[in-house]
């Protein structure tokens, strides 16, 4: 028996509809399919809290994402804070809140006052917020639920330290990772 063009049409067709719906149900990008923008189980969240009152979320030190906080003075006034984030990406606003590994933002502390939530690398410090004398700047890494990346029970956070004299001379100050788990 020949195969002519007018009878496989129709058998390529209703091969089509046979095995387009088998074809879908088996390509689905559910978590159990390793759909890598899938939620799931990230680290640990502990019962310590930072001097927010954040829950620590543990994560395993190898691959722990990592905050670095330079401060310069801005010579319009102010300082110009500038982070560099190591396996760390922000987030976008709107995400939703689940913690997924290596993602969220940085909040940026005065003193241990929070005074902004960061979603990018620069932030510019007024003058206000750093009187005369020795402040300490931090930038912490949160995930999206609200908890704080952490290794070892310590958040994941840099600090920098500014002095300001009489003659508005800042002193600029490259950040340290920290060890303490207060703001």
């Amino acid at each position: 028996m020949s195969w002519t063009k007018w009878a496989r049409r129709p058998l390529a067709a209703l091969a089509v509809c046979v095995l387009l719906p088998l074809g879908a149900a088996g390509c689905s990008g559910g978590p159990a399919h390793g759909d890598p923008a899938s939620p799931s189980p990230v680290g640990k969240v502990l019962d310590a809290t930072d001097g927010t009152g954040r829950h620590l979320r543990e994560v395993d030190g190898r691959n722990a994402p990592g905050v670095g906080v330079e401060v310069t003075p801005d010579p319009a006034g102010g300082w110009d804070v500038r982070l560099t984030f190591h396996h760390f990406r922000c987030s976008a606003p709107g995400a939703p809140r689940t913690a997924v590994t290596g993602r969220g933002l940085a909040y940026l502390f005065v003193d241990g006052q929070r005074v902004a939530r960061l979603r990018t690398l620069r932030y510019h410090l007024a003058d206000r917020l750093a009187a005369r004398g020795t402040h300490h700047v931090t930038a912490r890494l949160y995930a999206d639920d609200g908890t704080v990346w952490a290794v070892h029970g310590t958040p994941v956070q840099s600090t920098a330290d500014i002095t300001v004299s009489d003659a508005r001379t800042p002193e600029p100050s490259a950040g340290s990772a920290t060890s303490a788990a207060g703001g």
